[in-house]
């Protein structure tokens, strides 16, 4: 009975697909319009291709969706290239395009994803041609899995989690799940939580491997900007609030508010995590009379700026630099938590609300290790501010403790390659004989 529902579900998404098609173009053109969309290269959301496929070469698919799943996935593209095969990389989103770009360019071929239809998809893979697709964390698109299976196509989950909220829905539909779990030969968890829900779900191949994001390099960093910025700031007290969501940007104004008569010129760096809200929060903050500094429009703080909002992609590096103590948002106003790999790499005291479940094992690690301190509500977050603003030697405590629990917790890649090793070993193998054959006649 669960087979038949899965195949009826699986039929009126293809169904869905081909009925919004018409649709998709507008949509696309209005995202683009939004800066949410590359508009010279929308054709490869439906599958039409953007460079040609290396002849005769065994070809990986890796798909990454966003930033950090890029950043996660882009040591083991640019090893899988080394071993001499060719790697197709593709992601959803402008700033995990430029990343791709800077940092891989001269190993893989970059393309956007095409949108998860019957007619994108297909027209995606008749030009690659694939031999092996390896997708990030929880990268589960229907259309997209059945066709990689009608033609044979092994694929890989790495990084693989599985978050509270999208297990109990997935629980909820577990016909449907296992029917689109079932297609992947294995997945490579995050943790043993992870691994045992996607068991629970169907799973067949499962193993662990820890989080891709410990074995991250620091992110990177304009220098000129960061000598500019730093220069500015002096020797004010600075404390950051990165990755915030809604809600969370008036937290720290409140807070902001609260301290500055205790810790004198204090500047409070807000990061959202949506850089297109940058106008919207500049207006709110500005609202509770505020001095705010926009990143976006090439500002740079003064003596009397108080908020330095950074409503800009891809200069997180710049942002964490510039405070000791980095509060990390969708944690007291959202839910879930946001990733606070980075912040720790760099040695910053991290702080965090409370629901952070998509992270549960690296926060676990860092309270641990005296990392992180775990905040209940906007009073929390302004004492615990207020404590490490006057207590130095806690702070490079704190930021210390989370350098040593990141190193503790490397070793994903490595793992990650071993387990990859049955399916990129006959490829290697196709090339070695290809080479073979090529050089005997040649001789």
């Amino acid at each position: 009975m669960s087979e038949g529902k899965a195949r009826a579900a699986l039929s009126a998404y293809k169904f869905f697909g081909s009925v919004i098609s018409p649709v998709l173009h507008p949509y696309l053109a209005y995202r683009t319009h939004q800066g949410k969309e590359d508009g010279i290269r929308k054709r490869e959301r439906f599958g039409y291709a953007g460079a040609e496929r290396p002849e005769s070469l065994p070809l990986v698919w890796i798909h990454a969706a966003s930033v950090g799943e890029t950043l996660a996935v882009a040591p083991i593209a640019r090893q899988i290239s080394a071993d001499g095969l060719c790697v197709l990389m593709t992601t959803g989103t402008r700033t995990s395009a430029d990343i791709v770009e800077k940092r891989l360019s001269d190993c893989v071929i970059h393309q956007y994803v095409p949108l998860d239809v019957t007619s994108a998809v297909r027209r995606f893979l008749d030009h690659w041609q694939p031999d092996l697709a390896i997708f990030a964390e929880s990268e589960l698109w229907p259309m997209t899995l059945r066709q990689l299976s009608e033609r044979n196509v092994p694929q890989v989950l790495v990084n693989a989690r599985l978050s509270d909220r999208s297990f109990e829905r997935w629980k909820k539909a577990h016909w449907f799940a296992e029917a689109l779990i079932e297609n992947f030969a294995l997945i490579i968890a995050q943790s043993e939580i992870d691994a045992e829900r996607y068991r629970l779900l169907g799973a067949g191949l499962v193993s662990v491997a820890g989080n891709l994001k410990a074995d991250s390099e620091a992110p990177s960093v304009d220098e000129d900007a960061l000598k500019e910025i730093s220069a500015a700031i002096g020797d004010r007290p600075v404390w950051a609030a990165l990755s915030t969501h809604s809600g969370e940007e008036l937290a720290a104004a409140t807070c902001h508010i609260g301290l500055k008569r205790r810790h004198k010129g204090l500047l409070t760096v807000i990061v959202p995590r949506h850089a297109d809200r940058g106008n919207e929060i500049a207006e709110e903050l500005r609202s509770t009379g505020l001095r705010v500094v926009q990143r976006s429009t090439g500002g740079v703080p003064s003596d009397v700026t108080d908020i330095f909002l950074g409503d800009t992609m891809g200069e997180m590096g710049l942002y964490l630099r510039l405070s000791e103590i980095a509060f990390i948002g969708k944690s007291l106003v959202g839910e879930g938590g946001q990733n606070p790999m980075e912040p720790a790499i760099l040695g910053r005291a991290v702080l965090s609300g409370r629901f952070v479940q998509n992270f549960r094992d690296v926060y676990q690690r860092l309270l641990e290790d005296g990392a992180c301190a775990i905040v209940k509500d906007e009073a929390g977050l302004t004492r615990e501010v207020d404590a490490l603003l006057k207590d130095p030697e806690r702070r490079s405590a704190m930021g210390t403790a989370g350098q040593t629990s990141v190193a503790a917790m490397r070793g994903a890649q490595e793992r990650t390659m071993k387990a990859l090793l049955p399916y990129l070993n006959p490829l290697k193998l196709a090339i070695s004989l290809e080479k073979r054959s090529h050089n005997g006649r040649a001789s």
